[in-house]
């Protein structure tokens, strides 16, 4: 009898410990995903603690939450590294790189610049290769990280706003990541598509000196913006369209510091999209708009 009351109580003492090691374990992976649904508390936590602390469990949360084709955030892996790597550093010197568009486009809607009443989407897919059919936004994602590791080996620090095609970033929080960190350029990094296929060549774009957001870095960004489009054209040999000023565009005038936007071809230009997807050619514009870099700080 006496036997029996051993091992019952035995027999209780493992379930006990048992259930306590699993409540243990639950309350771990409570403490490594953390569940934050207040955007304005995440963005507060980044803006205060600095941003290496957690910038990709931001942007995972505001896909989950902004995007109108839920496909978008299943499709993404918790390990994947999306945005705000620092690379390396040397020169003092912050560059942020935006591959512009993603994967699939939000239509939903937001201020055109801080507290506008105009509206626009938030970000779209972009256009598509005429002769290839690849879209622009995997070309811009080539070369961006190919400009990424040519200005890490010159010894700058270097800042994605995303390292991946599935991912969903407005315009407006691209530039919020170059404005928190007080970012010496933002390239935003693009190309170019016209109803008439013989169009080619590249330009740059900024916003005006009247521009009532950021017209206090005009001189800046217009001069960034022709280091950039001389370098590009003068290593890749691609017609020079000039300089567009335009205060229409949200990635612009959301921005705190100095921006350019690159549209290095046009991808409805059937020879001019071929040389977009060729990877030498590619190592050409990463080159050349790293040269223009160096000339803006120079």
């Amino acid at each position: 009898m006496k036997k029996n009351i051993i091992i019952a109580v035995l027999v209780l003492v493992i379930i006990i410990l048992t259930a306590f090691i699993f409540a243990g374990k639950r309350i771990v992976i409570r403490r490594e995903m953390p569940e934050n649904t207040d955007t304005e508390n995440t963005t507060s936590a980044i803006s205060e603690e600095g941003y290496s602390i957690s910038e990709t469990e931001y942007y995972q949360e505001e896909t989950a939450k902004n995007t109108s084709s839920p496909d978008i955030a299943d499709s993404m892996s918790e390990e994947s590294e999306i945005a705000e790597t620092v690379y390396s550093s040397g020169t003092g010197k912050t560059v942020v790189i935006d591959p512009g568009h993603q994967s699939r486009g939000n239509s939903e809607k937001e201020p055109i610049a801080p507290g506008a009443s105009e509206m626009k989407a938030k970000v779209s897919s972009g256009t598509t290769g005429r002769t290839t059919g690849v879209p622009e936004y995997a070309v811009n994602l080539q070369v961006a990280l190919k400009l990424r590791d040519v200005l890490q080996s010159q010894g700058y620090n270097v800042v994605m706003t995303r390292e991946v095609n599935e991912i969903d970033i407005s315009n407006s929080q691209r530039a919020e990541i170059a404005n928190k960190l007080n970012a010496d350029a933002f390239v935003r990094i693009h190309c170019n598509g016209d109803n008439d296929p013989s169009v080619n060549g590249a330009l740059t774009m900024c916003q005006t000196s009247a521009n009532v957001y950021c017209g206090q870095l005009y001189s800046q960004s217009r001069r960034l913006s022709e280091s950039i489009l001389n370098a590009l054209c003068a290593e890749t040999g691609a017609a020079s369209k000039g300089i567009i000023e335009t205060d229409t565009m949200s990635g612009i005038n959301w921005c705190q510091v100095p921006v350019t936007i690159v549209e290095m071809g046009f991808m409805t230009n059937s020879q001019e999209d071929r040389l977009l997807n060729d990877s030498a050619y590619q190592d050409k514009l990463a080159t050349g708009i790293a040269k223009g870099i160096n000339a803006y700080f120079g």
